[in-house]
């Protein structure tokens, strides 16, 4: 059974942007799920509760909306779009807001 993956380069960034929030005491951990449509990058600000993002790749959209999201903990899609940085913007700036 294939399953989607993050590559090496998308977790590079994924992580960097991860370990900035984290330093910024936004985020503490995180999950990876990695299944047959679906690659899901969970955060959490709490280890026990669910998560307040997740970032999901699903190839399939790639020629439609786009295959990367970042889905908040409502369900609701916060950005998508093709390209994996853009995408993660819409969480950088509350990284800007809560380091004012």
């Amino acid at each position: 059974m294939d399953r989607v993956a993050f590559d090496r380069h998308e977790l590079s960034v994924i992580l960097s942007l991860y370990g900035r929030m984290v330093a910024a005491g936004e985020w503490r951990d995180y999950g990876l799920s990695m299944l047959r449509d679906v690659a899901v990058f969970s955060v959490f600000r709490r280890t026990a509760e669910n998560p307040i993002y997740r970032i999901e790749k699903r190839p399939k959209l790639r020629n439609r909306q786009g295959m990367y999201a970042v889905i908040g903990i409502d369900g609701q899609i916060l950005k998508r779009g093709q390209d994996l940085r853009t995408v993660l913007r819409v969480l950088e700036r509350k990284l800007i807001r809560s380091v004012e």
